[in-house]
């Protein structure tokens, strides 16, 4: 773990990262003034008095100060991976850098699982609500807003392929334009009403909820969705780095968010809202509304871009950490490593997001379905905060338990006031989540018996040596993948058995993802020479790295002490037939969907980008 930003983040580079932080880090937490204030009203019952308006406005206040401020900013970015941050690169510091720990592994999963799931839910909430501003100025619209929804969201999702190296430049002005924007909006608000003001105190919204009983902490779930981006912070810490996004949190989102929800709240207690009304857009005279709508528009693309794209990088990290399968993944740009196209989890959210949209066809609608998710995945975090706290930080144990207790105290009780609305939609998240996370332990667990079936069917390579080192050899380099260093892969043994040769030159290459993010080019690959021209040699990834094998042997590795010429040299690689052998039916319906995740995998010499011409393919029935 690392205390410091990365020197990519130095000083001089301060303003102009946290410019970048504004564009891509924000764009969720940026875009919740359009709809929570009016959830929060309309889950409040719709007419409220001013005193009530206030309660909300000091609950919505102080989320932001202990969620987003206090809990990402101030303490859980310190929990850095090498600079990276986000449930997994956690999960991966805590339950495997620091001693394999079953039970922190399956809390990341659970997480990842969850922000998957409610990242269909952010773009279809963002863009309904934000073409709803049109329903004021337009009414005529009214109907034609879920259809309008429909064809921005499938225009998002259909260019991603394209990547977004070319408009991502467009992200920060725009939001740094939509910031001062919705802060001037109510910054205006607030001097007709300063009373306003008294808000910022916690007794206020402690007062309402005391005051309102159940109907106040029901509440609770609504005013949630002014946190629910607060996991971008941290997730995206790799890019910018933590003093940058601190500053950009400060110097202009925080100030613009806070100014925005007290204005809603002064317009709330200066006159009731409307039915269909929306405090947002009633703070901007109407003259101006039209284009506010479409700032607002161009804001939630931006919003959803960011998940979409978070949820690319996440599952890049799960498959270079063995909890995914192997599913092909495009880079997009060969300047920014970030630059990623996963197709199928671009498609896959396409039709969940479109789903929800045409089912739900409102933001009030939506909002239920909001918020469970990642308000669960908050939760997690607090608890791999305290494990953090205490294994990594060395905090005794009274302090981690106050440090992380209110963090999990509060985020419980977000947790119950969301799930008072799991009948009304909130299912949705908690369904999808529970079928990833079903999929992810069956694919790592299924994995790990994979191995161990490979391994009983081998012999440590010195008895190798020792038995066929008079064998004759033929022209050329073979290239063996195996899962250790220490015996003999599979496809080796089959090769000999059957064909009944050994190449002048083997190398048996072992390819292992670290759990950091990057691995430095001079030690990409580590070798070992077990005897003549045999040789184990093991090449090193980042779990955010894409592995490219011919590069790594001809390019990239200062330490290769081998020459190689791919012409010359065919890759080996085992294929093998799985068979579920298991007595017990419910492990044999896991063992037969790993199976078929096996099976449908992206062939390892796509995924290391070994070219086909190259490959030799060796099978055989395994049974686990």
């Amino acid at each position: 773990m690392t205390v410091t930003d990365t020197n990519n983040h130095e000083h001089g580079k301060l303003v102009p990262l946290a410019l970048g932080a504004i564009g891509i880090v924000y764009g969720d937490i940026g875009t919740s003034p359009l709809y929570t204030i009016k959830t929060a009203v309309g889950w409040a019952g719709g007419a409220i008095a001013p005193e009530e308006a206030l309660g909300m406005l000091s609950l919505i206040v102080w989320t932001l100060i202990i969620i987003t401020s206090v809990k990402y900013v101030t303490v859980i970015m310190r929990a850095d991976n090498d600079g990276e941050g986000g449930i997994l690169a956690l999960m991966s510091l805590l339950g495997v850098k620091h001693g394999r720990n079953p039970f922190v592994i399956g809390v990341g999963m659970l997480g990842a699982a969850l922000l998957f799931g409610d990242g269909a839910i952010t773009p279809a909430i963002s863009v309904l609500s934000a073409l709803e501003g049109l329903k004021t100025p337009v009414p005529a619209i009214t109907p034609y807003v879920v259809p309008f929804s429909i064809v921005v969201l499938l225009s998002l999702f259909s260019l991603q392929w394209q990547g977004t190296a070319r408009i991502s430049k467009l992200f920060s002005p725009v939001m740094a334009l939509w910031f001062l924007v919705i802060g001037a909006l109510g910054l205006m608000s607030i001097a007709k009403h300063p009373d306003v003001l008294w808000a910022l105190s916690p007794l206020v919204g402690l007062f309402y909820l005391t005051e309102h009983g159940t109907a106040g902490f029901l509440v609770l779930g609504a005013v949630f969705l002014c946190a629910t981006g607060a996991e971008a912070l941290y997730a995206d810490m790799g890019h910018f780095g933590r003093r940058p996004i601190r500053l950009a949190w400060y110097g202009l989102v925080l100030p613009a968010l806070l100014f925005n929800y007290a204005g809603q709240t002064a317009l709330l207690a200066d006159s009731p809202p409307s039915a269909d009304a929306n405090p947002f857009f009633d703070l901007c005279p109407p003259a101006l509304q039209i284009p506010l709508v479409i700032l607002a528009t161009f804001a939630t693309v931006i919003a959803s871009q960011s998940i979409i794209t978070g949820a690319f990088s996440m599952t890049r990290q799960a498959i270079q950490l063995g909890l995914l399968p192997r599913i092909h993944i495009l880079q997009t740009s060969e300047e920014s490593y970030g630059q990623i196209y996963v197709g199928f989890v671009n498609w896959a959210l396409m039709t969940l997001t479109l789903i929800l949209t045409m089912v739900f066809r409102s933001s009030d609608s939506l909002a239920a379905a909001f918020g469970i998710a990642v308000s669960l995945t908050m939760l997690l975090t607090s608890v791999l905060m305290f494990i953090a706290m205490r294994e990594v930080w060395r905090w005794s144990l009274p302090l981690s338990l106050a440090g992380a207790g209110l963090f999990i105290l509060v985020d419980g009780s977000f947790v119950a006031a969301n799930m008072a609305k799991f009948f009304e939609g909130g299912w949705i998240p908690l369904v999808v989540a529970s079928i990833l996370f079903f999929l992810m332990t069956c694919w790592s667990q299924g994995s790990a018996a994979l191995r161990l079936a490979l391994e009983s069917g081998t012999i440590p390579v010195l008895d190798f040596l020792a038995k066929h080192q008079d064998q004759t050899r033929v022209k050329g380099t073979a290239v063996y993948l195996a899962g250790r260093n220490d015996v003999v892969p599979v496809s080796l043994l089959q090769n000999l058995k059957h064909n009944k040769i050994l190449h002048e030159r083997i190398v048996l290459l072992h390819v292992t993802t670290e759990h950091v993010p990057r691995i430095d080019m001079a030690k990409r690959i580590e070798d070992v020479d077990l005897a003549k021209d045999f040789h184990a040699m093991s090449v090193r990834y980042g779990f955010m790295e894409q592995p490219n094998i011919p590069r790594a042997l001809l390019l990239e590795s200062l330490s290769c002490p081998i020459s190689f010429n791919i012409a010359e040299t065919s890759f080996f690689i085992g294929r093998p037939v799985i068979v579920a052998v298991s007595a017990s039916k419910w492990s044999r319906i896991r063992i037969h969907i790993f199976k078929f995740m096996h099976r449908n995998a992206l062939p390892a010499t796509e995924f290391y980008q070994i070219p086909p011409s190259r490959v030799v393919e060796l099978g055989g029935q395994i049974e686990i």
